[in-house]
């Protein structure tokens, strides 16, 4: 089996992804490795339900999901943005498939708190056996995180979790968490590793700061079970690779020695 890069591609980026990311992504594929890319896409639903005059509300970072912004999310999700990042990137060379964790109970789910927070779910398993499969036929599969449950509902899964648990199901190499920015920058300069420790204290002092803040909380929340790091980098007019090395911030859970 290759091995594996989950990519996950945060909503607010999608739209500003660069040419150069998805030759990037190509680039990873042809020195032998398999991306699979997650994404999110909530900048577009927000639009979509301003349009239709649909109420939605955050409780504790999650979108309380009734059944209105769940047909909504999903037809942003697994129509629009999942089928534009499929036509990108089979422009840039890659036969890639579009899917939601419906397709083949690809992600099963269940509800966190429906009375809460109606219909937002979180990962039970991965049909890690059908994603192999699509890899193997090389194909790069594009999943949007809506998941079915065993009562045969359908559930809104944040991408991020999504990511974090698909990446574990895989045993990837890599996790890769696409931004606007190069990584983790102190005084200029990008910070090439950190360790989770290291993150909250460039929170504490300021140096990490803004919509920075949520990507690298989102970066750390991914860091369990099998996986061991993951990459903050760029998406946006700017390649992700430079000599065959990713580049962006690395953030591992190892308490490494201060240099």
């Amino acid at each position: 089996m290759k091995e594996i890069v989950v990519v996950k591609c945060g909503g607010s980026t999608i739209g500003e992804l660069s040419d150069e990311f998805f030759l990037s992504i190509k680039s990873l594929k042809d020195a032998g490795k398999a991306p699979v890319i997650v994404h999110g896409g909530g900048p577009e639903i927000n639009k979509l339900l301003t349009v239709m005059k649909i109420e939605s509300e955050f409780i504790n970072g999650l979108r309380k999901t009734t059944k209105d912004v769940l047909d909504t999310a999903e037809m942003v999700l697994c129509g629009k943005v999942n089928k534009n990042l499929v036509v990108k990137l089979q422009a840039a060379g890659l036969n890639s498939i579009g899917l939601s964790g419906c397709d083949g109970k690809l992600m099963t789910a269940a509800p966190i708190d429906k009375e809460k927070l109606g219909f937002v779910g979180e990962p039970v398993s991965i049909n890690k056996g059908m994603l192999e499969q699509l890899i193997e036929n090389d194909l790069v599969p594009v999943i949007a995180p809506i998941g079915i449950g065993e009562d045969g509902e359908r559930y809104n899964i944040n991408a991020d979790t999504a990511a974090g648990v698909i990446a574990d199901a895989l045993n990837a190499k890599q996790l890769l968490f696409v931004t606007d920015v190069p990584g983790i920058l102190k005084n200029g300069t990008l910070l090439e590793q950190v360790t989770t420790e290291e993150v909250e204290h460039l929170i504490e002092t300021g140096t990490i700061y803004g919509g920075m803040i949520p990507k690298v909380k989102a970066a750390i929340k991914s860091l369990q079970g099998k996986i061991e790091a993951v990459m903050i980098v760029n998406g946006k007019g700017t390649s992700l690779t430079k000599h065959g090395s990713i580049v962006g911030t690395k953030v591992i859970k190892e308490k490494v020695a201060l240099t």
